[in-house]
């Protein structure tokens, strides 16, 4: 009798810790979902938003309900005004914030890449304060070296130019970072030993060896790179003053302060949200055809 007890006792308490945990699993795997949709519905709900309004005219914005259409026929009425107002002016910062874009990202990106790959895979004196410098550099908000950076393109000429934004959007210390996280991981030491001892010159072994193996981590930097540039607003704002010099982001925002004057302005708010949603299609396209490349670095680790 009592052995039947104890084995009842010893045999039934798994199952009830077994369904416990099921229970629990389960209210993990609930909360996990609710927390997705949460965040989704965040990151959504504003480009949804984004694209009714550009189907809106003015009085609609303000008259409508604000997360559903109005009047469709007035989308391309926007999309024409908004590349013919004012000389056809925001075709010049579409255009800016491409060229800024490009070479401020390209340019960060390849620093990147060179600066991590040589903190990770090249032993020298003081490397590790420089690379706590490049640290304490992501700690620093961008809007924090406006002023002094203002100060030093101004020193030298710079003002009022495109490199005034070009040339500050190299600087990239998180790609640094990144890049010297990812090359600690993916590149092995043997690897590239290999290659030294097969002949190869440190040039050819990064071009050859490491660089095709860096290529999830170094779109991930491009992108990263590209879209900061792409929504950067505070530098061009305080080192641009020429209008056929500014970024979609700035120019935009000229508008807003024309249609806040009141009745002394001109109200072009719908021209306004049709440039922004307009202005976010470039960087939904490139994270759509570049994000193979990120799915093909998550099978590297498991080929190497």
């Amino acid at each position: 009798m009592m052995s039947t007890t104890a084995h009842t006792t010893v045999t039934g308490l798994p199952n009830r810790i077994r369904r416990g945990a099921g229970r629990r699993n389960g209210g993990r795997r609930i909360g996990s979902h609710v927390l997705l949709i949460v965040l989704a519905l965040y990151f959504i709900v504003p480009l949804w938003w984004l694209f009714v309004a550009s189907t809106k005219s003015t009085p609609e914005l303000f008259g409508t309900a604000p997360f559903w259409f109005g009047d469709i026929t007035h989308f391309a009425d926007n999309i024409a005004g908004l590349f013919t107002a004012k000389g056809g002016v925001y075709w010049r910062w579409i255009g800016n914030s491409f060229l800024y874009a490009f070479a401020g990202g390209v340019g960060a990106t390849v620093l990147a890449v060179l600066a991590g790959y040589g903190f990770a895979k090249f032993s020298f004196r003081g490397r590790g304060a420089v690379f706590g410098f490049v640290l304490g550099a992501i700690m620093v908000p961008p809007t924090a070296l406006a002023v002094p950076t203002f100060v030093l393109l101004s020193n030298y000429g710079l003002i009022n130019t495109a490199w005034a934004v070009i040339l500050p959007s190299l600087l990239n210390p998180f790609g640094v970072y990144l890049m010297r996280i990812y090359t600690q991981d993916a590149i092995p030491d043997e690897m590239l030993e290999a290659a030294r001892i097969d002949g190869a010159g440190e040039i050819r072994t990064f071009f050859q060896v490491a660089l095709p193996l860096l290529r999830p981590a170094i779109v991930t930097v491009l992108l990263l790179a590209v879209v900061g540039v792409w929504n950067n607003f505070f530098l061009p704002l305080v080192v641009l003053t020429d209008e056929s010099l500014l970024p979609v982001t700035v120019g935009l925002n000229r508008w807003t302060a024309l249609s806040n004057a009141g009745a002394g302005g001109e109200q072009v708010w719908n021209l306004i949200t049709s440039g922004a949603f307009v202005s976010i299609l470039p960087l939904i396209l490139s994270f759509l055809l570049l994000q193979r490349y990120w799915q093909g670095g998550l099978a590297l680790g498991s080929l190497k």
